[in-house]
């Protein structure tokens, strides 16, 4: 995974995420993790892109946006060199905030939550 930081090249978003799941259920079940534990904290993004192939899912946050791919993807259209010239955030050093555990699905379904 790579935190890239495009505030001082890109006015569309200040942060993007590169990452890569090795096949069409582990880069749902990525999207998965991220939106519910996200949502559980309040935090909503636009409607998901790529999410019916998952082959290439895009969250948009806002200031930050989440490239999920797999490998082939990810090889195909080289984001990582489109994005070539951004600062790298050494994610590993950065205060981790501590999300709330999301909702399982037959507990989301029990509740009526979406």
């Amino acid at each position: 995974m790579r935190v890239l930081e495009l505030t001082e090249s890109n006015r569309v978003t200040d942060f993007v995420v590169l990452a890569s799941g090795q096949s069409r259920p582990q880069v749902r079940a990525m999207y998965e993790e991220i939106h519910s534990r996200l949502k559980a904290a309040g935090v909503r993004h636009a409607r998901a892109e790529g999410l019916d192939l998952g082959w290439w899912i895009l969250l948009d946050f806002g200031d930050v946006v989440v490239h999920l791919l797999q490998p082939e993807a990810r090889q195909y259209y080289d984001l990582d060199g489109l994005f070539r010239e951004a600062k790298e955030v050494d994610w590993k050093k950065e205060a981790q905030v501590e999300l709330p555990a999301a909702k399982s699905r037959r507990a989301r379904r029990a509740g009526g939550a979406g």
